[in-house]
């Protein structure tokens, strides 16, 4: 018994991002906090907080649906304990893989920062984008997308293997334009918390559009389109804080007096954490299985979700071109 409690007692503890605070304390040395690091051991229980507030403020409004947070809860349990089997330091290899050959280096300024965010927002762009486009990677990204009510317990539905590949497009981009790694570990930083602040749900945010910020950054509103699957909505708004990248790829897209229906287009048993989480890998290898020939079953691994050798393609491009058309 005191094993599963000493076991619960340190998963809270992960959950909640307190570990820090508690050093900090335990510790006396206060002058941490104006270190980088003491800053971030202050701010990493904050999106874990908003959490128990959204959910306080769904029972408050009696609006609390358990089905909402099911999925979501299986999901960050099952990815703690294969978590613990599966350890990738992704980042770490492709800084000493790609750091010694990157052609030139951005100074550790303000102005590198800013420059290196651009850049990290380039790679974020192309990860995501890759993420939506090939089917296979489709598939490790599809568990985000399941949930079809939006709120923040959304962040913490991942497919596990979807991590590895991101931090490996991203920080592989990265580095070899010069970012120094410094900057980049403060970057991902800001951009993780933001990541997650902009799954927020209307419990505790109902109007997310942000005034004036809206037009330079990524905010919930937009972050709520991405997560649409309706015609208009479905594949935009890739990036993650700010939305130059997606302005000029023309994926941006505001959001309109459409309300939004979150979830992916194929039909899903979303009570299902099987189906949720190893589905869309099913229906990948049965579409292979039947596939005509070694080229149609390449096509099927690597092109768009939706792509059918039959010619009638559901795609999400296919989708929104035909109900911009018809409109």
């Amino acid at each position: 018994m005191e094993a599963v409690l000493n076991l619960l007692k340190e998963e809270l503890l992960v959950f909640f991002s307190i570990g820090g605070i508690i050093d900090i304390i335990q510790s006396g040395d206060y002058s941490v906090l104006r270190t980088w690091g003491g800053i971030i051991k202050v701010i990493a229980p904050l999106i874990p907080l908003i959490v128990m507030v959204e959910l306080s403020m769904a029972f408050f409004h009696r609006k609390f649906q358990a089905a909402e947070y099911r999925i979501p809860f299986f999901t960050y349990v099952f990815n703690r304990i294969a978590g613990r089997y599966i350890s990738l330091g992704v980042a770490g290899f492709c800084i000493a893989w790609l750091l010694p050959i990157a052609p030139f280096h951005l100074p550790v300024t303000w102005y590198g920062f800013i420059v290196g965010y651009i850049i990290w927002e380039f790679s974020h762009f192309i990860y995501h984008f890759l993420a939506h486009k090939v089917r296979l990677l489709w598939c490790l990204h599809s568990t985000h997308h399941a949930p079809e009510a939006m709120n923040l317990s959304v962040n913490y539905t991942h497919f596990i293997l979807e991590a590895p590949y991101a931090d490996f497009v991203r920080t592989s981009i990265c580095i070899f334009l010069g970012v120094e790694p410094v900057i980049l570990f403060a970057i991902m930083f800001v951009d993780g918390t933001w990541g997650a602040f902009i799954h927020v749900g209307e419990n505790f945010m109902k109007n997310s559009q942000l005034g004036f910020l809206g037009n330079w950054i990524l905010t919930p509103s937009h972050h709520r389109v991405h997560h649409a699957r309706n015609p208009l909505y479905i594949d935009t708004n890739f990036c993650n804080l700010l939305n130059i990248w997606d302005r000029v790829f023309r994926t941006y897209q505001p959001e309109q007096r459409i309300p939004i229906e979150y979830g992916i287009t194929r039909k899903i048993n979303i009570r299902s954490f099987w189906d949720v989480y190893f589905g869309e890998f099913y229906y990948l290898a049965k579409d292979v299985w039947t596939a005509p020939g070694l080229v149609n079953k390449v096509k099927y691994v690597l092109l768009p979700p939706g792509w059918s050798h039959t010619g009638n393609h559901r795609t999400a491009s296919a989708i929104r071109e035909r109900y911009l058309r018809e409109r």
